[in-house]
């Protein structure tokens, strides 16, 4: 029974072709634009995700408040962090923009002075050479590791080792050695905001504060112990540089995860805004389902009245036009989401990123845009199943 209804079903739907693929192509497209909008949302979230991790330092970030003058933050704040029960490990962190040049080119960079275990904190690579030694901090050495965009910008190739970068430090530039490079933080937003973003040249931070002149740092990053709650470890490291210092409010403690977690769910409702706004695209399908079926339950008016007069229920009627309204839905979700996963597919290749698509997404949007035909097939479905027979087959 079940394969008789179907194939009357594709029999009835051919019967006007080019009238239902109107239907099924304005499911697909409404299908298609709310796949391609939560893909591509799914897809931009993961990225600043990962682009957040390549960047961010550790669990936690301590800088001093620079409008306090007593506030510092220097070897023996450093020191102090690290005896705190919930540090794993703790290193400084100097930051100063400034110009790099190679070749006799000139390129915007941000120095980053950084500790010899700097690596188990932040995200550092190593492609190319090796990472600071505990000497090269201990001699304040002038050498540098760069990251691969500089060598690509300025030879063309990533394996820049053994090099001399000049570094503008005061007015002047010095020179360093290069001996590393490291995978680029920050590739996907390098790649879009090249002109705005400068490359990143890490040197050791005792180098840093012989050339600037300074005994304080910028920050510390902080990298916690495992199974430690990140809010507990910063209220503890903010209790203990007051009472070491005194100084109320002096210390500025930023969880870099809960940061990421809240940008994560700014993008996560953006893109269900702009889901929701695709989906208006399967109302406006919706409603021309309900305006073929009414066009085609006047147009079958005598057929109707001819199947009731020999013994067709108001049920099987009601069935017979609700699996054309199904069929329809089905084949145009079907077209849209292949056509949304194709497009987004290609779209992510397109600018060098990596797709990311979501099952559960993609099963939802097809489920509401199914139910959505089928609740508006509903009422073109009983006005044909509550015609008189009578009064039917009289209607030419």
């Amino acid at each position: 029974m079940m394969c008789g209804m179907l194939l009357d079903t594709l029999k009835n739907l051919s019967r006007k072709r080019f009238r239902t693929s109107l239907v099924v192509l304005a499911i697909a497209i409404g299908v298609a634009s709310v796949i391609l909008i939560m893909t591509i949302g799914d897809t931009g979230k993961a990225a600043v995700e990962d682009e957040l991790d390549s960047l961010g330092l550790g669990s936690l970030t301590v800088s001093a408040d620079q409008r306090i003058g007593r506030a510092s933050l220097e070897s023996d704040e450093l020191a102090l962090i690290r005896s705190l029960e919930p540090v794993d490990e703790a290193i400084p962190v100097i930051v100063d923009y400034s110009n790099i040049s190679m070749r006799k080119l000139v390129a915007e960079s941000v120095i980053w002075g950084i500790d010899s275990g700097a690596g188990h904190v932040i995200s550092l690579n190593s492609k190319y050479g090796r990472m600071f030694s505990s000497e090269d901090v201990k001699n304040a050495a002038n050498v540098c590791i760069v990251d691969e965009s500089v060598a690509e910008a300025f030879y063309q190739r990533d394996n820049i080792v053994g090099k001399t970068m000049n570094i503008l430090f005061d007015g002047g530039y010095e020179k360093f050695s290069i001996i590393g490079v490291v995978k680029s933080g920050g590739n996907m937003l390098q790649g879009l905001l090249a002109e705005y973003l400068p490359t990143f040249v890490y040197i050791p931070y005792t180098t840093m504060q012989v050339m600037m002149n300074r005994s304080s740092y910028d920050q510390a990053a902080i990298k916690l112990k495992e199974g430690v709650n990140a809010e507990e470890a910063a209220d503890v490291i903010s209790r203990a540089l007051y009472i070491s210092s005194g100084v109320k409010n002096g210390y500025k403690v930023n969880n870099v995860s809960q940061q990421k977690e809240s940008l994560s769910g700014t993008l996560a409702v953006v893109t269900t805004v702009l889901s929701l706004i695709g989906g208006i695209s399967l109302v406006v399908a919706g409603l021309g389902i309900m305006t073929i079926m009414l066009v085609s339950v006047n147009e079958r008016t005598r057929e109707i009245g001819v199947k009731k007069s020999i013994g067709a229920s108001f049920g099987l009627i009601m069935a017979e036009f609700m699996a054309e309204a199904f069929t329809m839905s089905v084949f145009g979700s079907i077209i849209g989401s292949m056509a949304g996963a194709l497009l987004a597919y290609f779209g992510c290749r397109a600018v060098g990123m990596e797709a990311h698509f979501s099952l559960a997404s993609f099963m939802s949007v097809v489920f509401i845009a199914i139910l959505t035909g089928v609740v508006f097939g509903a009422y073109p479905s009983a006005k044909a199943a509550k015609l008189d027979p009578v009064e039917a087959l009289r209607r030419e």
